[in-house]
């Protein structure tokens, strides 16, 4: 599967499965489901849409095999959030793409900063966002599972 085959598309409401699906499935393998993601996973639409903020998903052969949010804190933050990759998917630069996409989302909305939540021990996707140059910082945050924070300031 060439990259160049897979698609970047805006969420509309029938991938609403995919998204909480995707999601799902590497939140359980690695963690536990907390009660912000059920409100996230199920309310898509209401939680980072009607907020102001994005969805998008990476589409191959017509099946989302990736998705990734831009959740609106306030006016010029924007958080990098639900990010996740079919595992039969991954390492194919999936990830980056939706990356990508999603920090020039947040640049044409005038974004002064990105901030994710992670855990170390999802070493690829730290290493993705330390190649896009997120850079880490203090940590808070809503998450029990985040041991670290990251941002990035988009130029």
């Amino acid at each position: 599967m060439p990259t160049q085959d897979v698609k970047i598309v805006s969420y509309k409401p029938e991938y609403q499965p995919a998204f909480e699906s995707l999601n799902r499935a590497w939140i359980e393998k690695y963690f536990w489901i907390e009660p912000i993601d059920v409100e996230v996973l199920q309310n898509p639409e209401q939680k980072i849409l009607e907020a102001g903020g994005e969805i998008f998903l990476a589409v191959l052969e017509s099946q989302a095999v990736g998705v990734v949010a831009l959740k609106r804190v306030d006016e010029a933050i924007f958080e990098f959030t639900k990010m996740a990759v079919d595992e039969t998917r991954q390492g194919k630069g999936i990830g980056e793409k939706l990356a990508i996409a999603a920090i020039a989302k947040a640049r044409e909305k005038n974004a002064t900063k990105i901030i994710l939540y992670s855990n170390t021990k999802l070493v690829a996707a730290i290493n993705l966002y330390r190649k896009l140059g997120f850079v880490e910082v203090a940590l808070d945050g809503p998450y029990k599972r985040s041991d670290i924070k990251m941002e990035l300031t988009p130029s």
